[in-house]
Parts: C-alpha cells; sequence; structure tokens
C-alpha cells in the first residue's frame, strides 16, 4: 500500500534552515518554560511525598478542599483535577513519614466536616521517600543515557560515525522537544514518562535507521549526484512509508489519550507528542545533519 508515489519529488533538503529555525523555536519556548517554573513538574515517583486521589459525589474545586484541609498540619499541598472527571482530585503532600501513614483516615475525616457523609470516596494512597524519589529520578536518567549511548556506538557500526551524530541530534532534539511540552502544559514526569521517551526514541530512531538506509543504498545508485540531491531522493522515496507508519501509529495513541482515562492521560501524551516530533525529525533533522556535516568536511579539505 502507498500513499505517496516513490518517484514525487518534494523539496525536503531546501527547507532544512526554516526547519531548523523551526526546532529551535520549539526547543528555546520548552527551556524558557523549564527556567520559569523551576525545572520539571515531577511526580510522587521522584518528588517524594504523599498522593491521595479523592473523588467527590457533588461538584467541588480546588480552593473549596484546601479550605478544608487548613486544619491538619500537612505543610505544602498541591490539589489538582484529576482526568476527566470533574469531581475526582489529586492531593500531593510533600511529606512522607511514617507519622502521615494514616493520612487517608485524616484527610477523610477532615473532608467529611465540610462535605456531606458519602460524598468523599479516598480512591488510592501512594507514598515514596525523598531519597528513593532521587534515585528512581537518576535510574530514569541513566536509561536515556545509556540507551543514547548503545544506539550511537550500534549506528556507528551499522553506518558510519556521521549518520550515528544525525540520529543522537535527532533523539535529543525529539526529547528536548516532548520535555518542553510537559513544562508548558504543565504535566507530571514519573516512571510511565521515563518509559515513553525511552519509547520515543526507539520509535524516532526506526524512522531514522529506514531513511540512512535508503541514503545509502542511493549513494551507491547515484554516485554521480550531489549529497543533498541523494539524501532528497531517500527522503521521498520513504516518505509514503514513514506517513503510514506514523498515521496508525497516532490513530493508536490519539485513542488511548482521549479514551484512556486519567491514569494513562500523560503517557499518551508524551506518546502523541512524540510520535509526530519523530516523525518530524526523522525528515528534517537527522538527514540534514549528514549535509552540514559534509559541507564542514569539504570546507576543511579547502
Amino acid at each position: 500500500m502507498q500513499l505517496i508515489k516513490p518517484d514525487i519529488n518534494i523539496d525536503f533538503v531546501g527547507k532544512r534552515k526554516i526547519a531548523m529555525i523551526i526546532s529551535i523555536a520549539l526547543i528555546l519556548i520548552g527551556l524558557a518554560s523549564l527556567v520559569v517554573k523551576g525545572g520539571p513538574n515531577y511526580g510522587i515517583d521522584f518528588a517524594g511525598g504523599t498522593l491521595v486521589q479523592v473523588q467527590f459525589a457533588q461538584p467541588t474545586d480546588a480552593t473549596a478542599i484546601k479550605k478544608a484541609l487548613k486544619g491538619l498540619d500537612l505543610g505544602s499541598v498541591v490539589v489538582q483535577r484529576f482526568g476527566d472527571n470533574q469531581n475526582e482530585f489529586l492531593i500531593r503532600v510533600e511529606q512522607s513519614t511514617a507519622e502521615l501513614q494514616g493520612l487517608s483516615v485524616q484527610i477523610q475525616k477532615a473532608l467529611g466536616q465540610t462535605y456531606e457523609k458519602g460524598d468523599v470516596d479516598i480512591r488510592r494512597v501512594e507514598m515514596v521517600g525523598p531519597q528513593v524519589g532521587k534515585d528512581l529520578r537518576n535510574k530514569g536518567l541513566k536509561a536515556i543515557f545509556y540507551a543514547m549511548l548503545g544506539l550511537l556506538a550500534y549506528i556507528s557500526w551499522r553506518f558510519e560515525f556521521r549518520f550515528a551524530v544525525g540520529a543522537i541530534v535527532a533523539l535529543v532534539h525529539d526529547v528536548m522537544i516532548t520535555l518542553g511540552a510537559f513544562s508548558l502544559f504543565d504535566k507530571e514526569i514519573d516512571l510511565p514518562i521515563i518509559a515513553a521517551f525511552l519509547a520515543i526514541i526507539g520509535y524516532s530512531l526506526n524512522d531514522t535507521i529506514i531513511v540512512y538506509d535508503r541514503i545509502r543504498e542511493n549513494t551507491g545508485k547515484h554516485n554521480k549526484e550531489s549529497f543533498p540531491f541523494i539524501i532528497n531522493r531517500s527522503i521521498n522515496e520513504t516518505l509514503s512509508r514513514t506517513l503510514l507508519t506514523s498515521g496508525t501509529t497516532l490513530l493508536v495513541v490519539l485513542a488511548l489519550f482521549v479514551l484512556g482515562g486519567g491514569v494513562i492521560h500523560n503517557f499518551a501524551f508524551a506518546m502523541l507528542v512524540g510520535v509526530l516530533i519523530g516523525t518530524y525529525s526523522s525528515i528534517f533533522v537527522a538527514s540534514p545533519i549528514l549535509i552540514f556535516w559534509e559541507q564542514k568536511n569539504k570546507a576543511k579539505a579547502k
């Protein structure tokens, strides 16, 4: 099945400077958001603390819940709406000591003084110590770093080092833009999101490898043509496959995002952004990096 004929000739290489400006702008917006907000919004897995999920039978809001909990000595408390249910909230307390093990009972009693009996339902309670959270965060970052290091070694062996550099730049580009999107939309980063980042790396690399393989093949076929021509030809020849793969993946991820519920919402959001950006970077980032590398080497030779 082909959506686009392989002999199509869209000038992707000619638009690489525009794409570079777009990429830099997206990354800078994400970084600015991270700086303004003081870093990523870590979830309970990484930040540590206690998380309580509460469902109310009657409509309410975060301000009213905070007011009801004012009598408890909980320190810093964050209340936010959870998922699509307008009456379901997450209450996060930064403390996670043994004294808070009965926190759900304390919260239920405090809320019971404001809301009618039976209107408050404690759905779940999670507790993570600050040291455990820090350890999980470090291991998650190491997992992403080692994954990229392994990919650098593999692509250098499978193709050439310049191909590996292009792929890694594209992967860093994808992760940074996805991280920036999480900061802009104020979404939490926890263990499932690290899994999503690793999935994004794998997905983006798969697309990039397909294009790289065609570039290597066309280098032998069109050895009299310029390198930018070969890259543009290769991207066009694999474009139908790229759009089919991305389109079917997006349908599944979009279904998870819309219908998956609050628990999987952030994971689906990461995948949604990652698939879109990964497809874009395979065309406009990973391959044009090779042209930059080629031009740099020619300048050195001269």
